[in-house]
């Protein structure tokens, strides 16, 4: 089955994202192995983007798009179980009599 948002074909959640919230996740978030260099141009670019009035509300749809993510994983979020201890074994004081 086929999703289409806006008339982009989203294949994967990395997809979605980027539909959701109208730029790449890596803008955001950076890539792994990135230079110093490469990092100070992301984070320019990101700043530009901010700036313009298209995305002023961008902060409302990522927390929008946080909410959502956590409403529908919350069961498996909060599915916590406790392991069992591991029994401890005494050992004798030295110098105690028998």
């Amino acid at each position: 089955m086929r999703a289409y948002i806006g008339g982009h074909q989203a294949v994967n959640d990395t997809d979605f994202l980027e539909l959701a919230l109208g730029t790449p996740v890596e803008l955001w978030l950076g890539v792994h192995g990135e230079s110093d260099e490469e990092r100070a141009a992301r984070l320019d670019a990101a700043r530009d983007i901010l700036a313009t009035p298209e995305y002023q509300d961008l902060p409302d749809r990522v927390s929008r798009v946080a909410a959502e993510a956590i409403e529908a994983y919350a069961p498996q979020l909060f599915n916590i179980v406790e392991l069992p201890r591991p029994a401890r074994h005494r050992t004798p004081r030295q110098g105690a009599a028998a």
